[in-house]
């Protein structure tokens, strides 16, 4: 089983867990929208649960259902909130090593100033990396373009792949600049590296 199902049955189960004393509870309409997922997949999810016992199933009439986690389920819930973290450090880590080796590599070609373009969840690593090299940091809009910073290092955030069109740029003049650096190639790469680590 991938780590993107395994990742949703943890949601899943941890909001069952979380809101198993509201009123109304939970539906699975609102635990397909936390998770993000189809109302197919979380049945689905939900009937597995279920069936390893980390999770019961009680019909309040008609209309609602009511899921409670058991024993099993906490103890799930706790083995699996430690994997995901320990994942989750390790991404950080390696994420953080190639990020500060790109950010040095812009500070020994003399430039000033690193630009990330759109919104990122690893801002906080380049700016930690700019900081750590005496470099300015500036964060933009996806839309707002890197115009204003003639010579700048620009980092574009994972939604922007290298192929897609910049308002500012042809895919091709992106490509061919050497001060760019495309986040969303980064965690291609660690997830062709590792998969299903």
């Amino acid at each position: 089983m991938n780590n993107s199902i395994l990742d949703t049955e943890y949601i899943i189960l941890e909001n069952i867990y979380a809101s198993q004393r509201r009123n109304p509870p939970l539906k699975q309409r609102d635990l397909a929208k936390i998770a993000r997922t189809s109302l197919g997949m979380t049945n689905s999810i939900l009937k597995r649960l279920a069936q390893k016992g980390w999770i019961t199933i009680k019909k309040l009439n008609s209309r609602n259902i009511q899921y409670a986690v058991t024993l099993e389920g906490i103890n799930e819930i706790i083995h699996r909130s430690y994997r995901y973290f320990k994942r989750t450090i390790k991404n950080v880590v390696y994420w953080k090593d190639i990020l500060e080796d790109v950010i040095a590599k812009a500070a020994r070609r003399n430039m000033s100033t690193v630009i990330l373009s759109g919104a990122s969840d690893l801002d906080f690593i380049v700016e930690h990396a700019c900081d750590s090299q005496g470099l300015k940091f500036v964060k933009v809009s996806e839309s707002a373009g890197t115009g204003d910073y003639p010579g700048a290092f620009i980092i574009y955030a994972e939604s922007i792949s290298a192929e897609c069109n910049s308002p500012c740029q042809s895919p091709d003049e992106i490509a061919a600049r050497q001060n760019t650096f495309f986040l969303s190639n980064l965690i291609i790469k660690q997830a062709v590296a590792a998969p299903g680590a």
